[in-house]
Protein backbone atom coordinates (compact mmCIF):
# COMPACT_ATOMS: atom_id res chain seq x y z
CA UNK A 1 0.00 0.00 0.00
CA UNK A 2 2.89 2.41 0.75
CA UNK A 3 4.19 1.58 -2.78
CA UNK A 4 0.98 2.28 -4.23
CA UNK A 5 0.65 5.67 -2.76
CA UNK A 6 3.86 6.57 -3.63
CA UNK A 7 3.62 5.60 -7.12
CA UNK A 8 0.27 7.30 -7.49
CA UNK A 9 1.68 10.67 -6.07
CA UNK A 10 4.25 10.29 -8.29
CA UNK A 11 2.08 10.28 -11.22
CA UNK A 12 -0.58 12.38 -10.50
CA UNK A 13 2.03 15.25 -9.73
CA UNK A 14 3.33 14.77 -13.38
CA UNK A 15 0.26 14.40 -14.96
CA UNK A 16 -1.43 17.30 -13.02
CA UNK A 17 1.54 19.41 -13.74
CA UNK A 18 1.44 18.46 -17.56
CA UNK A 19 -2.39 19.27 -17.92
CA UNK A 20 -1.58 22.29 -16.24
CA UNK A 21 0.78 23.83 -18.76
CA UNK A 22 -1.45 22.50 -21.56
CA UNK A 23 -4.56 23.88 -20.83
CA UNK A 24 -2.75 27.19 -20.20
CA UNK A 25 -1.82 27.04 -23.62
CA UNK A 26 -5.06 26.01 -25.23
CA UNK A 27 -6.94 28.52 -23.53
CA UNK A 28 -4.36 31.29 -24.25
CA UNK A 29 -4.25 30.17 -27.86
CA UNK A 30 -8.71 30.20 -27.57
CA UNK A 31 -8.18 33.37 -26.27
CA UNK A 32 -5.97 34.82 -28.71
CA UNK A 33 -8.81 34.09 -31.28
CA UNK A 34 -10.88 35.62 -29.72
CA UNK A 35 -9.81 38.52 -29.12
CA UNK A 36 -9.35 39.12 -32.92
CA UNK A 37 -13.40 39.29 -32.96
CA UNK A 38 -13.04 41.35 -29.75
CA UNK A 39 -10.85 44.17 -31.77
CA UNK A 40 -13.18 43.89 -35.00
CA UNK A 41 -16.51 44.10 -32.16
CA UNK A 42 -18.30 41.42 -33.28
CA UNK A 43 -17.80 39.63 -29.76
CA UNK A 44 -17.81 41.54 -26.39
CA UNK A 45 -14.88 41.02 -23.74
CA UNK A 46 -17.47 39.36 -20.99
CA UNK A 47 -18.78 37.02 -23.69
CA UNK A 48 -15.19 35.92 -24.40
CA UNK A 49 -14.27 35.42 -21.04
CA UNK A 50 -17.36 33.30 -20.46
CA UNK A 51 -17.30 31.56 -23.31
CA UNK A 52 -13.41 30.42 -22.69
CA UNK A 53 -14.43 29.30 -19.17
CA UNK A 54 -17.81 26.86 -19.88
CA UNK A 55 -15.45 24.91 -23.17
CA UNK A 56 -12.46 24.39 -20.56
CA UNK A 57 -14.54 21.43 -19.14
CA UNK A 58 -14.65 20.05 -23.15
CA UNK A 59 -10.90 20.59 -23.45
CA UNK A 60 -10.11 18.60 -20.23
CA UNK A 61 -11.84 15.63 -21.79
CA UNK A 62 -8.64 14.71 -23.99
CA UNK A 63 -6.63 17.21 -21.94
CA UNK A 64 -6.32 14.56 -19.26
CA UNK A 65 -5.57 11.47 -20.97
CA UNK A 66 -2.64 13.24 -22.41
CA UNK A 67 -1.42 14.89 -19.05
CA UNK A 68 -1.66 11.35 -17.52
CA UNK A 69 0.10 9.81 -20.34
CA UNK A 70 2.78 12.16 -20.14
CA UNK A 71 2.61 12.06 -16.28
CA UNK A 72 3.44 8.18 -15.93
CA UNK A 73 5.88 8.57 -18.60
CA UNK A 74 8.10 10.78 -16.68
CA UNK A 75 7.47 9.56 -13.65
CA UNK A 76 8.48 6.33 -14.03
CA UNK A 77 10.96 7.67 -16.68
CA UNK A 78 12.53 9.24 -13.79
CA UNK A 79 12.59 6.46 -11.09
CA UNK A 80 14.19 4.09 -13.39
CA UNK A 81 17.22 6.77 -14.32
CA UNK A 82 17.04 7.23 -10.62
CA UNK A 83 17.52 3.38 -10.02
CA UNK A 84 14.50 3.62 -8.02
CA UNK A 85 12.79 0.68 -10.48
CA UNK A 86 15.85 -1.59 -9.22
CA UNK A 87 14.88 -1.45 -6.02
CA UNK A 88 11.24 -2.13 -6.12
CA UNK A 89 11.98 -5.15 -9.00
CA UNK A 90 14.40 -6.55 -6.02
CA UNK A 91 11.73 -5.97 -3.57
CA UNK A 92 9.19 -8.17 -5.58
CA UNK A 93 7.61 -5.31 -7.77
CA UNK A 94 6.54 -7.04 -11.53
CA UNK A 95 6.11 -4.76 -14.34
CA UNK A 96 2.86 -6.11 -14.28
CA UNK A 97 2.18 -4.79 -10.58
CA UNK A 98 3.79 -1.62 -12.09
CA UNK A 99 0.81 -1.50 -14.45
CA UNK A 100 -1.88 -2.71 -12.10
CA UNK A 101 -0.40 0.17 -9.44
CA UNK A 102 -0.61 3.20 -12.14
CA UNK A 103 -4.43 1.77 -12.97
CA UNK A 104 -5.00 3.16 -9.70
CA UNK A 105 -4.67 7.06 -10.55
CA UNK A 106 -5.59 6.45 -14.05
CA UNK A 107 -9.08 4.79 -12.84
CA UNK A 108 -9.70 8.38 -10.57
CA UNK A 109 -8.54 9.97 -14.14
CA UNK A 110 -10.79 8.33 -16.25
CA UNK A 111 -13.67 8.46 -13.79
CA UNK A 112 -13.09 12.67 -13.90
CA UNK A 113 -13.28 12.37 -18.08
CA UNK A 114 -16.35 10.62 -17.89
CA UNK A 115 -18.12 12.84 -15.29
CA UNK A 116 -17.24 15.69 -17.46
CA UNK A 117 -17.95 14.54 -21.17
CA UNK A 118 -20.87 12.67 -20.09
CA UNK A 119 -22.39 15.47 -17.65
CA UNK A 120 -20.70 18.75 -16.77
CA UNK A 121 -19.60 19.69 -20.65
CA UNK A 122 -23.06 19.47 -22.47
CA UNK A 123 -24.36 21.54 -19.46
CA UNK A 124 -21.31 24.18 -20.39
CA UNK A 125 -22.46 23.97 -24.03
CA UNK A 126 -25.61 24.73 -23.09
CA UNK A 127 -24.75 28.06 -21.25
CA UNK A 128 -22.16 28.72 -24.19
CA UNK A 129 -25.55 28.23 -26.48
CA UNK A 130 -27.06 30.87 -24.37
CA UNK A 131 -24.61 33.49 -23.97
CA UNK A 132 -24.03 32.98 -27.48
CA UNK A 133 -28.19 34.08 -28.03
CA UNK A 134 -27.17 37.28 -25.84
CA UNK A 135 -24.39 38.44 -27.98
CA UNK A 136 -26.37 38.16 -30.97
CA UNK A 137 -28.80 39.63 -29.76
CA UNK A 138 -26.37 43.01 -29.48
CA UNK A 139 -25.77 44.60 -32.52
CA UNK A 140 -22.02 45.99 -33.94
CA UNK A 141 -23.34 49.51 -31.74
CA UNK A 142 -23.60 48.45 -29.15
CA UNK A 143 -19.76 47.26 -29.00
CA UNK A 144 -18.57 50.70 -30.00
CA UNK A 145 -16.09 52.36 -27.93
CA UNK A 146 -16.39 56.52 -27.86
CA UNK A 147 -13.41 58.27 -29.26
CA UNK A 148 -11.94 55.11 -31.31
CA UNK A 149 -12.31 54.41 -34.71
CA UNK A 150 -13.18 50.30 -35.08
CA UNK A 151 -13.10 47.94 -37.81
CA UNK A 152 -16.52 46.13 -37.77
CA UNK A 153 -18.66 43.44 -40.59
CA UNK A 154 -17.27 40.81 -42.09
CA UNK A 155 -13.74 41.43 -43.19
CA UNK A 156 -13.26 44.78 -41.03
CA UNK A 157 -14.72 46.13 -44.24
CA UNK A 158 -16.79 49.04 -42.13
CA UNK A 159 -14.69 51.13 -40.46
CA UNK A 160 -17.14 53.28 -37.74
CA UNK A 161 -16.31 55.85 -35.17
CA UNK A 162 -18.28 57.48 -32.54
CA UNK A 163 -18.04 60.54 -30.71
CA UNK A 164 -19.59 59.45 -27.59
CA UNK A 165 -23.39 58.34 -26.43
CA UNK A 166 -26.76 60.20 -24.84
CA UNK A 167 -29.43 59.65 -23.05
CA UNK A 168 -28.18 56.31 -21.51
CA UNK A 169 -26.28 54.75 -24.14
CA UNK A 170 -29.80 54.87 -26.45
CA UNK A 171 -28.14 58.46 -28.71
CA UNK A 172 -25.17 58.69 -30.50
CA UNK A 173 -22.67 61.36 -30.65
CA UNK A 174 -21.14 62.52 -34.12
CA UNK A 175 -20.97 59.29 -35.88
CA UNK A 176 -18.58 58.19 -38.65
CA UNK A 177 -19.33 55.29 -41.12
CA UNK A 178 -16.60 54.01 -43.78
CA UNK A 179 -17.63 51.11 -46.03
CA UNK A 180 -16.44 49.40 -48.93
CA UNK A 181 -17.84 47.53 -51.62
CA UNK A 182 -15.70 44.39 -52.16
CA UNK A 183 -17.34 43.87 -55.68
CA UNK A 184 -17.58 47.19 -57.05
CA UNK A 185 -14.69 48.37 -55.36
CA UNK A 186 -16.92 51.60 -54.73
CA UNK A 187 -16.29 53.25 -50.70
CA UNK A 188 -19.20 54.78 -49.04
CA UNK A 189 -18.47 57.71 -46.09
CA UNK A 190 -21.68 58.68 -44.08
CA UNK A 191 -21.25 61.57 -41.39
CA UNK A 192 -23.97 62.49 -38.76
CA UNK A 193 -24.30 64.94 -35.91
CA UNK A 194 -26.48 62.08 -34.41
CA UNK A 195 -28.20 58.60 -34.21
CA UNK A 196 -29.94 55.85 -32.36
CA UNK A 197 -31.05 52.51 -33.63
CA UNK A 198 -34.62 51.41 -34.25
CA UNK A 199 -35.61 47.79 -33.79
CA UNK A 200 -38.03 46.92 -37.15
CA UNK A 201 -38.56 43.45 -35.93
CA UNK A 202 -38.14 41.70 -32.67
CA UNK A 203 -38.74 38.42 -33.81
CA UNK A 204 -35.79 38.65 -36.31
CA UNK A 205 -33.55 41.01 -34.37
CA UNK A 206 -33.28 43.62 -37.97
CA UNK A 207 -32.31 46.62 -36.33
CA UNK A 208 -31.97 50.31 -38.54
CA UNK A 209 -30.06 52.90 -37.54
CA UNK A 210 -31.20 56.22 -38.26
CA UNK A 211 -28.98 59.02 -37.99
CA UNK A 212 -29.48 62.44 -38.30
CA UNK A 213 -28.38 65.70 -39.68
CA UNK A 214 -25.16 64.53 -41.78
CA UNK A 215 -23.85 64.07 -45.43
CA UNK A 216 -22.97 60.86 -47.69
CA UNK A 217 -20.72 60.49 -49.88
CA UNK A 218 -20.24 57.64 -52.82
CA UNK A 219 -17.50 56.75 -55.03
CA UNK A 220 -14.20 54.84 -55.69
CA UNK A 221 -11.39 56.23 -55.46
CA UNK A 222 -9.31 57.32 -57.84
CA UNK A 223 -12.30 58.92 -59.62
CA UNK A 224 -13.87 62.61 -59.50
CA UNK A 225 -17.38 61.55 -59.79
CA UNK A 226 -17.94 61.05 -56.03
CA UNK A 227 -21.83 61.49 -55.05
CA UNK A 228 -22.75 63.36 -52.14
CA UNK A 229 -25.91 63.16 -50.70
CA UNK A 230 -26.93 65.71 -47.63
CA UNK A 231 -29.61 64.79 -45.60
CA UNK A 232 -31.81 65.21 -42.39
CA UNK A 233 -32.66 61.75 -41.56
CA UNK A 234 -30.68 58.27 -43.11
CA UNK A 235 -31.43 55.20 -41.87
CA UNK A 236 -29.57 51.82 -42.80
CA UNK A 237 -29.63 48.09 -41.97
CA UNK A 238 -27.18 46.93 -39.42
CA UNK A 239 -26.05 43.06 -39.71
CA UNK A 240 -26.80 40.65 -36.66
CA UNK A 241 -23.89 39.49 -35.13
CA UNK A 242 -22.83 36.34 -34.12
CA UNK A 243 -24.75 34.14 -36.19
CA UNK A 244 -21.68 32.68 -38.12
CA UNK A 245 -20.02 32.02 -34.19
CA UNK A 246 -22.60 29.92 -32.79
CA UNK A 247 -20.99 26.15 -31.76
CA UNK A 248 -22.64 23.08 -33.27
CA UNK A 249 -25.65 22.04 -31.12
CA UNK A 250 -25.00 18.59 -30.80
CA UNK A 251 -22.65 19.32 -28.19
CA UNK A 252 -25.08 20.84 -25.92
CA UNK A 253 -27.20 17.36 -26.27
CA UNK A 254 -27.48 15.58 -23.07
CA UNK A 255 -26.67 11.88 -23.17
CA UNK A 256 -30.34 10.93 -23.00
CA UNK A 257 -30.79 12.99 -26.17
CA UNK A 258 -28.15 11.36 -27.70
CA UNK A 259 -30.16 8.07 -26.97
CA UNK A 260 -33.21 8.90 -28.31
CA UNK A 261 -31.71 9.98 -31.93
CA UNK A 262 -30.77 7.34 -34.55
CA UNK A 263 -29.03 9.29 -37.07
CA UNK A 264 -24.88 8.28 -37.19
CA UNK A 265 -24.44 11.34 -36.53
CA UNK A 266 -25.74 11.36 -32.58
CA UNK A 267 -24.71 8.54 -32.35
CA UNK A 268 -21.10 9.20 -33.08
CA UNK A 269 -21.00 12.01 -30.39
CA UNK A 270 -22.63 9.31 -27.91
CA UNK A 271 -20.11 6.45 -28.48
CA UNK A 272 -17.55 9.24 -28.81
CA UNK A 273 -18.51 10.47 -24.91
CA UNK A 274 -17.92 6.66 -23.66
CA UNK A 275 -14.56 6.06 -25.25
CA UNK A 276 -12.99 9.14 -23.58
CA UNK A 277 -12.69 7.54 -20.37
CA UNK A 278 -11.62 3.94 -21.66
CA UNK A 279 -8.52 5.90 -24.12
CA UNK A 280 -7.23 7.37 -20.38
CA UNK A 281 -7.37 3.42 -19.19
CA UNK A 282 -5.51 1.92 -22.34
CA UNK A 283 -2.92 5.10 -22.88
CA UNK A 284 -2.14 4.35 -19.21
CA UNK A 285 -1.23 0.73 -19.54
CA UNK A 286 0.77 1.30 -22.86
CA UNK A 287 2.60 4.30 -20.91
CA UNK A 288 3.85 2.29 -18.07
CA UNK A 289 6.15 -0.26 -20.24
CA UNK A 290 7.40 2.77 -22.40
CA UNK A 291 8.35 4.53 -19.56
CA UNK A 292 11.42 1.80 -19.26
CA UNK A 293 14.71 3.12 -19.75
CA UNK A 294 18.50 3.18 -19.17
CA UNK A 295 20.80 5.75 -18.57
CA UNK A 296 22.78 5.11 -21.53
CA UNK A 297 19.61 5.95 -23.95
CA UNK A 298 19.18 8.83 -22.17
CA UNK A 299 15.99 10.53 -19.99
CA UNK A 300 13.56 11.31 -23.22
CA UNK A 301 14.29 8.10 -25.47
CA UNK A 302 11.14 7.10 -25.59
CA UNK A 303 9.19 10.25 -24.68
CA UNK A 304 9.10 11.16 -28.42
CA UNK A 305 8.43 7.51 -30.02
CA UNK A 306 5.73 7.74 -27.20
CA UNK A 307 3.91 11.01 -27.83
CA UNK A 308 3.82 9.83 -31.71
CA UNK A 309 2.19 6.30 -30.51
CA UNK A 310 -0.59 8.66 -28.89
CA UNK A 311 -1.26 11.07 -31.93
CA UNK A 312 -1.61 8.01 -33.72
CA UNK A 313 -4.12 6.55 -31.52
CA UNK A 314 -5.93 9.75 -31.36
CA UNK A 315 -5.78 10.68 -35.01
CA UNK A 316 -7.74 6.74 -35.52
CA UNK A 317 -10.15 7.98 -32.71
CA UNK A 318 -11.09 11.55 -34.73
CA UNK A 319 -10.93 10.05 -37.93
CA UNK A 320 -13.12 6.84 -37.32
CA UNK A 321 -15.48 9.68 -35.87
CA UNK A 322 -15.33 11.51 -38.63
CA UNK A 323 -16.02 8.33 -40.38
CA UNK A 324 -19.40 7.35 -38.95
CA UNK A 325 -20.35 11.20 -39.32
CA UNK A 326 -20.48 10.77 -42.69
CA UNK A 327 -22.05 7.22 -42.50
CA UNK A 328 -19.01 5.57 -43.85
CA UNK A 329 -18.64 3.44 -41.45
CA UNK A 330 -20.30 1.91 -37.89
CA UNK A 331 -20.06 2.86 -34.37
CA UNK A 332 -18.09 -0.71 -33.97
CA UNK A 333 -14.74 1.12 -35.80
CA UNK A 334 -14.16 3.27 -32.86
CA UNK A 335 -14.21 -0.03 -30.38
CA UNK A 336 -11.86 -2.01 -32.87
CA UNK A 337 -9.80 1.17 -32.28
CA UNK A 338 -9.92 0.84 -28.44
CA UNK A 339 -9.43 -2.80 -28.65
CA UNK A 340 -6.58 -2.40 -31.31
CA UNK A 341 -4.47 -0.44 -29.23
CA UNK A 342 -5.64 -2.36 -25.92
CA UNK A 343 -3.95 -5.77 -27.62
CA UNK A 344 -0.87 -3.89 -27.87
CA UNK A 345 -0.59 -2.72 -24.22
CA UNK A 346 -0.89 -6.09 -23.70
CA UNK A 347 2.08 -7.46 -25.88
CA UNK A 348 3.88 -4.46 -23.94
CA UNK A 349 3.53 -5.83 -20.75
CA UNK A 350 3.63 -9.47 -20.80
CA UNK A 351 5.86 -9.78 -24.38
CA UNK A 352 8.00 -6.59 -23.00
CA UNK A 353 11.02 -8.85 -24.22
CA UNK A 354 10.61 -8.97 -27.66
CA UNK A 355 9.71 -4.99 -27.46
CA UNK A 356 12.53 -4.37 -25.50
CA UNK A 357 15.38 -5.40 -28.47
CA UNK A 358 12.97 -3.26 -30.55
CA UNK A 359 13.48 -0.06 -28.90
CA UNK A 360 17.25 -1.17 -27.87
CA UNK A 361 17.63 -0.50 -31.56
CA UNK A 362 16.88 3.36 -30.93
CA UNK A 363 19.86 5.30 -31.12
CA UNK A 364 21.22 6.55 -27.37
CA UNK A 365 21.06 11.08 -26.86
CA UNK A 366 24.45 11.67 -25.43
CA UNK A 367 24.26 13.53 -22.09
CA UNK A 368 25.70 16.89 -21.86
CA UNK A 369 28.84 18.08 -19.85
CA UNK A 370 29.95 14.15 -20.64
CA UNK A 371 32.36 12.97 -23.08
Amino acid sequence: MIIFRYLSRQIMMSALAVSAVLTMLIVSGRFVRYLSYVAAGELSPEFVFQAIMYRIPGMLVLILPLGLFLGVLLAYGRMYLESEMVVLNSSGVSGHRLAAFALGPAVGVALVVALLSLYISPLCWQQIEIIYEKQSAKSELDSLSPGRFQSLGKDGRRTTYINGVKEGGKELDFIFVSERDSKTGQLRVVLAESGKQVVTNPKTGDRFVVLKNGYRYAGVPGQANYQEVKYAEYGFLMPRPGDNLRGPEIEAMTVSELMGRSGTYYQAELHWRFSTPLLALIITLIAVPMSKTNPRQGRYAKLIPSILLYMLYLTLLTSAKGMIDDGEASVSLLWMIHAGFFLLAMSLIFASGVWERIFSLIPSIPKRGKA
